[in-house]
């Protein structure tokens, strides 16, 4: 058993394209067995193949191309986002109340994180006021570059963040990002800058332990795609 109050988190990759539905599936019994002190905090890090997610805020309206890609409705908050490969999707399961104190200081922290791992990168990246996650400056305006949604369950996260690496940015043209329609949305390959995905993870790996704590090299939830799993993903008690 994993004591509650052990600080060190494991930290895992997984390797090509995980579907969405299996994930989701998986985080669940994760963030359970964190909860009852059977298992250590985690943050995975993986890439889906194109599809669009629909948070609990999302708006039809904001869906404008709905047979372009598949659509999966998902129990984070936020509206409508895209995931697909040259993304790194960051799934964040951590003790909220433990380590942070309440969701808006882990949302400020997680985007804290992802700042610092983009200055590693050169790329000079800020919050928005009123708006969740991370930008950057681009002509007179700004740009996305990185999405959060989180879920909490008995106080332990599930869900996170998505990077925007070297995706194919057309697929953000079927969606309202995030419903915003005054900004656009970016990557480090629209900014000229590193598309090595294993130095993205490394950035973010050396930042998350400066800012939130030890980790410590594990494997990837265990992945099944049964449907009580599935059904489970989206139904799981929040806080």
């Amino acid at each position: 058993m994993v004591l509650p109050a052990d600080p060190t988190v494991t930290w895992t990759v997984s390797h090509g394209l995980v579907p969405y539905e299996a994930a989701s599936a998986a985080m669940p019994r994760r963030t359970a067995a964190i909860a009852g002190g059977e298992a250590r905090e985690l943050v995975w890090l993986l890439e889906h193949p194109p599809l669009y997610t629909a948070g609990t805020s999302a708006r039809m309206e904001d869906l404008l191309a709905p047979a372009r890609l598949p659509v999966h409705r998902t129990g984070r908050g936020g509206q409508f986002t895209y995931h697909g490969p040259g993304q790194r999707v960051i799934y964040v399961m951590l003790d909220v109340r433990r380590r942070f104190g309440d969701v808006r200081a882990f949302v400020a922290a997680l985007e804290d994180w992802v700042i610092a791992a983009f200055a590693e990168l050169g790329v000079e990246a800020e919050k928005r006021q009123g708006q969740v996650g991370v930008w950057v400056r681009q002509g007179s305006g700004h740009a996305k570059i990185a999405a959060i949604g989180v879920r909490l369950s008995r106080w332990v996260s599930s869900h996170g963040i998505s990077l925007n690496v070297s995706p194919d940015l057309s697929h953000y043209d079927g969606i309202v990002p995030c419903g915003i329609r005054d900004a656009g949305v970016t990557s480090l390959a629209a900014l000229g800058r590193t598309t090595d995905m294993n130095a993205v993870d490394h950035a973010l790996r050396a930042a998350f332990e400066r800012s939130i704590g030890p980790t410590v090299d594990g494997d990837p939830p265990l992945i099944e795609r049964t449907e009580a799993d599935i059904r489970a993903a989206f139904n799981s008690a929040s806080v």
